[in-house]
């Protein structure tokens, strides 16, 4: 079947965005929810590290919950209906996209710390410190999406209230192009040459202490690991989603001067790198096990206690 270069966009919803949002909510939402749950009821003591990760899966929880409507939507080729709906999903969206790089970086200046000051006698280890962080970061994320509100309602507003577009495809009073790579600037590059910054940091901090010690400290190498692991995933899962956004929105700009059929193509990898983007949901239980302290070995400890007296309540009296 011959497809015309206009049907890119909606077969890629159809069929790859819609099974693609399905798969990541299956998998993401029960290990998120487990690990929230895990935070509440397990962990008796918390740290500045714990209270960092919790905040990191609550925004990945919240997210992920916005996933079924758009799966339901893309198979059925529907457009949101509701105005509300369509604002509320690309605000959340983004929230948790740079919600969760910004999260990961306060958890590596924490392993950092931790490794430099084991006594945990550095004020920035403190819990209070990592609330104040945690409020601030919140704080800072929603002022750099908040315009996207205006850009949605202007859209939405030219469009007659009926079509809901992503952000690579609105148009508005403010230059979506500067917006977005400014975006791009303070909401992925910065945080990410902090991930990096980091694990350079705590790689420089192990080699020093190996040569004081004339030892290979190896219980000190797994933040290192989980650090740079957490820099490479956002590496390769951000930074096609937003050369690609930033292409696909000059390509809309009268001075690109694209034939039509060169922009659906542009839109059409824009489309694939979408729900790459948002697979960090679905990753990032994984260093929730690695990366809190005693937090595994705890939510272990609880599952092994219900799955015990489960097995009693079924026995025969």
């Amino acid at each position: 079947m011959v497809l015309n270069c206009t049907e890119i966009d909606d077969v890629l919803e159809r069929y790859y965005l819609s099974p693609f949002y399905g798969i990541e909510f299956c998998i993401g939402f029960p290990g998120n929810l487990l690990v929230v749950l895990g935070y509440i009821f397990c962990l008796p003591e918390w740290q500045s590290c714990n209270i960092y990760l919790f905040s990191l899966a609550v925004s990945d929880l919240i997210f992920l919950c916005t996933l079924p409507r758009l799966s339901y939507l893309y198979a059925n080729d529907q457009s949101e209906t509701s105005s509300a709906a369509c604002i509320i999903n690309r605000y959340v969206l983004h929230v948790n996209l740079y919600s969760s790089i910004l999260f990961m970086v306060w958890l590596s200046m924490d392993r950092f710390l931790l490794i430099k000051h084991p006594t945990r006698n550095h004020c920035l280890l403190r819990n209070r410190t990592a609330l104040i962080v945690t409020g601030l970061s919140w704080v800072a994320v929603n002022v750099e999406v908040a315009p996207m509100i205006s850009l949605m309602v202007h859209d939405l507003k030219s469009r007659n209230w009926s079509h809901c577009k992503d952000f690579g495809s609105l148009e508005g009073d403010i230059s979506v192009l500067g917006y977005s790579l400014g975006l791009t600037l303070t909401g992925y590059i910065l945080p990410l040459l902090g991930l990096c910054g980091f694990s350079y940091q705590i790689a420089h901090l192990l080699r020093v202490q190996e040569r004081a010690v004339q030892r290979r400290n190896v219980s000190f190498k797994r933040p290192l690991k989980v650090v740079a692991s957490a820099a490479v995933m956002f590496l390769v899962l951000y930074t096609p989603y937003h050369v690609l956004r930033n292409v696909r929105v000059a390509s809309r700009q009268p001075w690109a001067g694209l034939q039509p059929c060169t922009r659906m193509y542009i839109e059409g990898l824009y489309i694939i790198t979408r729900p790459l983007a948002f697979l960090h949901s679905v990753i990032n239980p994984v260093f929730y096990f690695f990366m809190g302290d005693k937090f595994r070995e705890l939510l272990l400890a609880k599952v092994r206690i219900l799955v015990r007296k489960t097995e009693r309540q079924r026995e025969p009296a």
